[in-house]
C-alpha cells in the first residue's frame, strides 16, 4: 500500500510539472524547439559535484519550466553560466537529442 501511494505521488509530482532536485533524479526532458530534446539529467551532475543549491534558486526556479530561447546560449546565465565551454561542454549534442 505504502508503495502504491509512492507511485501515485511521483505520478502526480510528474504530471504538475514540478521536478524533483534531488541527487537521485531522474532524467528531466525538455521541448527544446525542433533542436532535439534537451536532457538534463540530475544524478550525472550530482556526481561532478554539483548540488542542487548550486543552481537552485539564484539560475532556476525550482519548477520545471524552459524558458531558454537561442538568444540565451552564450549569455552566460542559466546553464550557460556552467556550459560555456571553459568550465563544462558547449556541443549543441551535449544538451540536445533527438528522440525516436
Amino acid at each position: 500500500m505504502k508503495r502504491l501511494a509512492l507511485l501515485l505521488a511521483l505520478v502526480a509530482l510528474g504530471a504538475s510539472g514540478v521536478a524533483s532536485a534531488t541527487p537521485g533524479s531522474r532524467v528531466i526532458l525538455y521541448g527544446g524547439a525542433g533542436q532535439g530534446r534537451v536532457v538534463f539529467d540530475a544524478r550525472l551532475h550530482a556526481s561532478k559535484g554539483i548540488l542542487c543549491n548550486d543552481c537552485h534558486p539564484d539560475l532556476f526556479a525550482t519548477r520545471k519550466v524552459a524558458l531558454i530561447d537561442m538568444a540565451a546560449h552564450g549569455s552566460g546565465k542559466a546553464c550557460f553560466a556552467c556550459h560555456d565551454g571553459k568550465r563544462a561542454f558547449d556541443r549543441c549534442e551535449g544538451c540536445h537529442r533527438i528522440m525516436k
